[in-house]
Parts: C-alpha cells; structure tokens; sequence
C-alpha cells in the first residue's frame, strides 16, 4: 500500500518497525531523508541518507536489545500538513541484562509518500543508562 497522506505515512512506518517489516521501513524513507538524534549520546547527530539512517543508525541500536524482547507501542498522532508527531513507547531487555522502557516523540516531515525529516525526542538519560553505559560520555 503506498499512500501520500503524511498520517498514514508514519503510521505505517512506526508499524513496519514495530512488526520488524524491512521492505516497509525502507520503502517509507526518501533516499535523501535526515534523522536529528539530539543530545550527548553516541548515537546523537543528524543521519544523512536513507541507507545511514537504515543500517548505521536503526540497524545499530537494534544490537544492543535481546532480539525477540523489542515491543513498539504507538500512543498517538498529530498531524498538519506535511509534518507529523508521533508519540510512542519502547520496550525491551537490553543486551547488557537492563530493561528498556522509553516514551519518544518524533516529528516526521513526509513529502510525496516519504519520510524526509524526523527529528526524535527520548529520555536521554536513560537511553545512556541502560544501553551505552559507559559509553554515553559528552561529545
């Protein structure tokens, strides 16, 4: 199903990742699409291009939960135009034996059918405390 309405957009592609669908994920971002991870994290920068964004990026932080343990619930959704927030929670055991359980907000811009912007809101300090302890140093 292809639609270019910017809700159902994300929609599908907050539930490609929650059902681990990776011709969807793929197919909801622009080749040229930004992901802005604000904060101090390892992960924290702006991913330039679909394939970074993909496999550098997701593809990275889904290393670090117990495969089988990720649950992606959507809470909700405004939308106005192109842009889109999305609100939703993430579960998981996380490798290094810590639980996971974050509430993140992303705001998608979607233009002609593609996700070409997010810019992602989390809980930072608990990202860096259960999944890059250690690591999770000022940059």
């Amino acid at each position: 199903m292809t639609t270019n309405d910017p809700r159902a957009v994300v929609i599908r592609y907050v539930e490609a990742v929650r059902d681990g669908d990776a011709a969807v994920i793929h197919d909801s971002f622009s080749e040229d699409a930004t992901w802005h991870y604000p904060g101090s994290l390892p992960v924290s920068k702006v991913w330039r291009g679909r394939d970074e964004i993909i496999n550098d990026f997701l593809g990275s932080m889904g290393t670090v939960f117990v495969p089988g343990t990720l649950e992606i619930e959507l809470v909700s959704t405004i939308a106005e135009g192109d842009r889109v927030v999305a609100e939703w929670t993430s579960k998981a055991e996380t490798v290094q034996g810590g639980t996971y359980d974050n509430r993140c907000l992303g705001i998608y811009t979607v233009r002609d059918g593609k996700i070409v912007s997010v810019v992602e809101y989390a809980d930072t300090h608990h990202v860096a405390a259960t999944l890059f302890a250690g690591d999770a140093l000022p940059r």
